[in-house]
């Protein structure tokens, strides 16, 4: 807990901590609308996968780390210290002069930028009443939202207009206020409990995880999926993952306390986060693609086409740190789950005809309904759950929404590439006359473009923009498993002291 309560001391601090939630939010998404660039400058195109998923793996990776260390030595030494490491990353990929070497520096940063959401999220429910916890992470879950969907149309941004390598810098200035921020206005009073750091479940967690975002990342792709590459990679994972449950039994202070899992809104919440994860990342990927190829333009203006959601996204999160007072959790979300699905349902009809205007409306009812979750996720994770084991509660409430982006930007990435691919054969073999080589990237460049008969180009955009309406249907799935887990949520709500009450 902070031994000051004065206003002004208390907003420094939380100006540091968003800040920070910034930066690490950000950096998931910020490099991909960069990566052309930066392939075509570093070289690397067959690797170029790795600059992503180095970086989540490491954060998923650090995630329950910090989050356990946290709650034996105290909240802020950790945060600084991821953002030190986080900040050293960004420093050192700005200098990469080769995709291997960025995939590297991504590791390091990720190794940081997993401290900075878990434990910023865990410091404001140590700081802050019950009263004002609703509102408080109702603005760093807008944060959140903000920048999942900033982030392409600011790292295009800057790519075209400065530099790639400055995608990475900036965090520097800005890593640079949090740290000062934290450093001269939190102050934190801890009771040191001697725990022995899980080393064995450290281990097998984190080698567990690699050898699955390798399998996924790899199958499909550079090796089919019944190949001895892949099932050697799934093979590990399963054996290292019972290791790691086997380890977490037995262990006096486990990474990861399954007792957590016990209380029944805790372990809906995990999966809840996990659903709503995989579905909201890919939505961040397809619709700039979408934009790019059927109503034409650069990157940067594909981006901007996000905005919309990005604002339902922030409205979603303010709304729902309001109703937290006043509604459970599972009632909050039920509201939540109707609009997201609502949202993506009307994704899933869009075709080469839809307008403007008709996708924008779309995008800002998904993102309204995704914006409930970027704080009340949060909340309910905390819910009953003693000072001690805040910070490894908030850490896996992340992991599991990072696992799920993961996951389901790879699941449904190669759901809209088949499609599409299968769309592209279809109409090239009925069309033998046309000799030109198409692909997906030859459809967001004007001069590609432009070589092909505006007959075939027709038929081209309309199986593009199928394959993608196709998979936004897709993702009504785990919507739907979203749906179950928040029956499951029971009838809890936020504990507020009646005198203390925000009218």
């Amino acid at each position: 807990m902070m031994q000051s309560t004065d206003r002004k001391t208390v907003n420094f601090v939380v100006v540091g901590l968003l800040l920070g939630i910034l930066m690490g939010a950000m950096d998931n998404t910020i490099v991909s609308a960069s990566m052309p660039t930066i392939v075509g400058e570093v070289g690397g195109l067959d690797k170029f996968v790795w600059v992503t998923s180095a970086y989540l793996v490491a954060t998923m990776a650090s995630m329950p780390i910090f989050g356990k260390l946290s709650d034996m030595y105290g909240r802020k030494r950790f945060f600084l210290m991821g953002l030190i490491i986080f900040l050293i990353g960004s420093a050192l990929c700005g200098t990469a002069q080769s995709i291997t070497q960025l995939s590297i520096y991504r590791a390091i940063q990720g190794i940081g930028g997993g401290s900075l959401m878990p434990i910023a999220f865990t410091i404001i429910f140590d700081i802050f009443p019950p009263e004002k916890r609703g509102k408080m992470t109702g603005l760093f879950g807008a944060v959140f939202g903000l920048s999942s969907v900033a982030g392409p149309l600011l790292g295009a941004y800057i790519t075209d207009q400065i530099d790639w390598r400055w995608i990475f810098y900036i965090n520097v200035p800005i890593g640079i206020v949090s740290l000062l921020f934290i450093i001269l206005f939190y102050k934190e009073t801890i009771n040191l409990k001697k725990q022995k750091i899980d080393w064995a479940g450290t281990i097998t967690l984190i080698g567990s995880i690699v050898s699955l975002m390798f399998a996924l990342e790899l199958g499909g792709n550079q090796y089919a999926w019944d190949s001895s590459m892949i099932i050697s990679l799934l093979s590990f994972f399963a054996i290292l993952f019972i290791a790691f449950v086997f380890v977490e039994k037995k262990v006096e202070d486990p990474i990861i306390p399954f007792s957590l899992f016990k209380n029944q809104l805790f372990a809906a919440t995990q999966l809840v986060g996990f659903f709503y994860g995989s579905v909201f990342i890919i939505t961040t990927v397809l619709i700039p693609i979408y934009v790019q190829t059927i109503y034409g333009g650069n990157a940067t203006n594909s981006g901007v086409i996000l905005i919309p959601m990005m604002i339902g996204s922030v409205v979603g999160s303010q709304t729902a740190g309001q109703l937290v007072n006043k509604l459970s959790y599972r009632t909050i979300m039920l509201i939540s789950i109707v609009i997201f699905f609502t949202g993506m349902f009307l994704l899933s009809t869009i075709d080469v005809d839809t307008k403007r205007m008709a996708l924008t409306t779309y995008m800002i009812i998904a993102g309204l309904g995704m914006g409930f979750s970027f704080s009340l996720l949060g909340l309910a994770t905390q819910h009953k759950i003693e000072p001690r084991k805040r910070g490894v509660a908030t850490s896996t409430n992340n992991f599991f929404r990072t696992l799920g982006m993961t996951i389901g930007v790879t699941i449904f990435g190669t759901i809209q590439n088949h499609l599409f691919a299968n769309g592209l054969g279809d109409i090239l073999g009925q069309m033998n006359s046309f000799s030109g080589e198409i692909d997906s990237q030859a459809l967001l460049s004007a001069s590609a473009r432009e070589a092909i008969p505006p007959e075939i180009l027709s038929n081209i955009l309309k199986a593009m923009a199928d394959s993608i309406s196709s998979t936004f249907g897709w993702t009504l799935i785990p919507l739907l498993c979203g749906f179950i887990a928040i029956l499951f949520m029971g009838k809890e709500r936020l504990i507020v002291p009646k005198e203390k009450q925000e009218a």
